[in-house]
């Protein structure tokens, strides 16, 4: 089934839409705070439908995700007794949370970085660093640090991988794509 080949091609026309550049920081904003897709899906299509602006893509990214970071932290530091603790225990999240603290005593400020940069899911450690109060400053240089170069390298790659690239996202985005939808049942028996 090529439902994943359609939703690639239909990205990659969208991403050349005057407002995409509006639409990505939009999504990468909530993403910081509660969206649960990364905007690495859009980016990536972007840079490869527009390479010059692949920079600019980037930096909009980055901007939006530190922005959305911010917002988290000011929800943690702010809503978290009355509005998000409801929700994290309503949600069956608690253990996650949990754990996102722990790793917060551990580790500290690496731990914005880590999320940051990694697939790891930065809102939960946003609304952590702001419910912890951890100084601010280094919160916000770790996120802009970890959040940079993620998507510096998401967008460097998609621009050197060029048409080679997209070839090759062409020819296996479906078995990619299913390989995730089977990651993420796996995923939701094995934590549940």
């Amino acid at each position: 089934m090529k439902i994943f080949t359609a939703l690639y091609d239909w990205t990659l026309r969208w991403a050349k839409h005057k407002f995409a550049p509006v639409i990505l920081s939009v999504i990468t904003f909530a993403e910081s705070v509660f969206f649960p897709i990364p905007p690495d899906v859009l980016l990536a299509p972007m840079v490869l439908a527009e390479r010059r602006k692949a920079w600019f893509f980037a930096t909009i990214t980055t901007i939006s995700s530190v922005a959305g970071g911010i917002a988290g932290y000011a929800l943690g530091h702010f809503m978290f007794e009355p509005w998000i603790q409801p929700m994290i225990t309503s949600l069956g999240k608690q253990e996650s949370f949990d754990l996102a603290v722990n790793w917060f005593q551990d580790w500290g400020v690496w731990v914005v970085f880590l999320a940051g940069f990694s697939p790891i899911p930065y809102k939960i450690f946003t609304v952590s660093a702001g419910f912890l109060s951890m100084a601010f400053l280094p919160f916000l240089i770790a996120s802009a640090i970890g959040r940079g170069m993620r998507f510096f390298l998401v967008a460097g790659l998609i621009y050197w991988g060029g048409p080679l690239m997209e070839q090759k996202l062409r020819k296996w985005v479906d078995v990619l794509g299913w390989g995730l939808v089977a990651l993420i049942v796996i995923a939701y028996f094995v934590f549940r």
